[in-house]
């Protein structure tokens, strides 16, 4: 009884590492945690010294961020740790857009707990020791703005702004990951893979990888880092918001505009934390991709005669990287790697399986 040889299937297999680690943020996070870690023992110490309410509140208060930074430190080593265990499908990828949400719904609590407090002190207003509130708003505004300089990721472009707009972002992305280097990843019904074409493939993405890597760190997308970044933005912004509100008490008289601008302080915040939950929930939920992506798939499919779409699948498996499943029907079908390489090369997606059937129904002028 005669067998036939097991070829190696080493060739057609590929890591799913996904997870990209931003060296630089990682050391500016740690670099600005000790920072506010040093600032909040020294106030909460000279707040008790003094009898100083002002600069008691403003240590606990760097408290919080101090735990948002460490949100963002463990996602990150987490992330690095476990990069290539297999129980994670595709990578950690998605352990920095996790961060990223944690650290949203810490900065939408700050918002709150600050209208809270700004609302009890506008029904009952306190009296305030401007002189020593001032000089804790100038400390924490120098503390914020080193920070904040710190933890600027100068290889991320998109700081600062939401994406909300999913067709341009996603046409941006395409563009950004074309030609990028990938092994080829398809399943096949007809079982048609050829290894001279695989290997052919694979020589000439090989070709494009250098290039395709420097295109892609400009344009790297680390949620986890810009959570954090907002985290002291935001500090920063109540800070000058304060001493605006402070001085024209002082001067003034107007100790109604305190807890009036820590009302302001809060919305502004607070559309940052909505705005950050908007970019990262898609991606922790698996959501569908953009009408324009899926239009570009099926335009892509449908430009092949007799050949049509029986199944369609688009998700982000981190904030970078796209994935896409796709049944193709056809009486006389192409290999599935034909579709693998173009849906990769052409829309710029990261990991493709393509499953391939064949029809014996007659023709009926299309599908």
């Amino acid at each position: 009884m005669s067998t036939r040889p097991f070829h190696s299937v080493a060739d057609w297999q590929h890591p799913h590492d996904f997870f990209k680690h931003n060296d630089a943020g990682e050391r500016s996070t740690r670099i600005v945690l000790i920072l506010t870690l040093v600032t909040m023992v020294a106030e909460i110490l000279a707040g008790t010294v003094y009898g100083s309410m002002a600069l008691l509140a403003d240590g606990w208060h760097m408290g919080t961020h101090a735990a948002a930074f460490l949100i963002t430190l463990f996602a990150y080593r987490y992330a690095l740790k476990h990069k290539d265990n297999p129980s994670f499908a595709f990578g950690t990828g998605k352990v920095g857009v996790l961060g990223g949400f944690a650290s949203a719904v810490a900065l939408g609590l700050v918002a709150l707990i600050m209208v809270i407090e700004s609302g009890m002190r506008l029904i009952s207003p306190h009296e305030i020791a401007f002189d020593e509130a001032i000089l804790v708003a100038t400390i924490g505004l120098s503390v914020n703005l080193l920070s904040a300089f710190l933890l600027k990721d100068h290889h991320h472009h998109h700081h600062g702004h939401h994406h909300h707009h999913a067709d341009d972002h996603d046409h941006v992305h395409e563009h950004e990951h074309k030609h990028e280097h990938q092994h080829l990843h398809a399943h096949s019904d007809a079982d048609s893979h050829a290894h001279s074409h695989h290997l052919d493939t694979y020589e000439h993405e090989h070709e494009h990888h250098a290039h395709a890597q420097h295109e892609h760190q400009g344009h790297h997308h680390d949620h986890n880092l810009r959570a954090a970044y907002l985290h002291v933005l935001a500090d920063a912004l109540t800070s000058v918001l304060a001493i605006g509100a402070l001085l024209a008490g002082k001067f003034l008289g107007l100790t109604w505009l305190d807890p009036l601008i820590g009302i302001l302080g809060a919305v502004i915040i607070g559309r940052w934390a909505i705005g950050l939950v908007r970019d990262t929930a898609p991606v922790l939920l698996d959501a569908t991709g953009s009408k324009s992506q899926r239009d570009r798939i099926k335009a892509l499919v449908a430009s092949v005669p007799d050949h049509g779409i029986s199944d369609l699948h688009i998700w982000r498996i981190s904030a970078d990287h796209k994935a896409c499943i796709l049944g193709v029907v056809s009486h006389a079908p192409k290999d599935s790697s034909y579709f693998v390489n173009r849906i990769k090369s052409e829309l710029g997606f990261h990991h493709v399986t393509v499953e391939v059937h064949r029809c014996d129904c007659e023709a009926r002028g299309g599908h």
